[in-house]
């Protein structure tokens, strides 16, 4: 689901502040996408409510990133006792003018697959990135 829909508190609203601040960090030519999906019945059906969606774009194909797109997809669960939600995965893809170049899931093995990669430095940086990300969404869940 877009990042900007799941922005409905201020917790998460910060949270995704912080990602989107944390990639700019590592990647300061991206620009952030907080509305990746088109508002429209046949997305709607494909999007997952239990996720924040961020697109990272960058000004043209780059290189090191084997991309020109990249879309970030934080997977969330929710547990109905005690409702605490927390970061289940990342998936990041990256997406070109033929479409979906590579793939990143940290719910799989943390490997990435597609026609093309990153460099190997940006794909480390992409699995820190990824890191960050589930310490963000889960360490109040582990400080209490």
């Amino acid at each position: 689901m877009n990042a900007a829909e799941q922005a409905l508190d201020l917790e998460t609203a910060s949270k995704i502040a912080t990602v989107v601040n944390l990639f700019k960090l590592k990647f300061p030519d991206a620009r952030a996408d907080l509305k990746p999906w088109a508002n429209d019945s046949d997305t709607r059906d494909l999007v997952d409510p239990d996720s924040i969606d961020i697109g990272f774009h960058f000004p043209g194909r780059s290189r090191l990133f084997q991309s020109r797109s990249i879309l970030v997809q934080i997977r969330l669960y929710q547990d109905p006792l005690t409702k605490i939600r927390r970061a289940i995965g990342v998936e990041a893809v990256g997406f070109d003018h033929k479409g979906k170049q590579w793939r990143l899931s940290t719910i799989e093995n943390w490997a990435f697959e597609g026609t093309t990669q990153p460099v190997p430095e940006i794909a480390q940086e992409l699995k820190g990135f990824c890191r960050e990300i589930l310490e963000l969404f889960n360490y109040s869940n582990y400080s209490s």
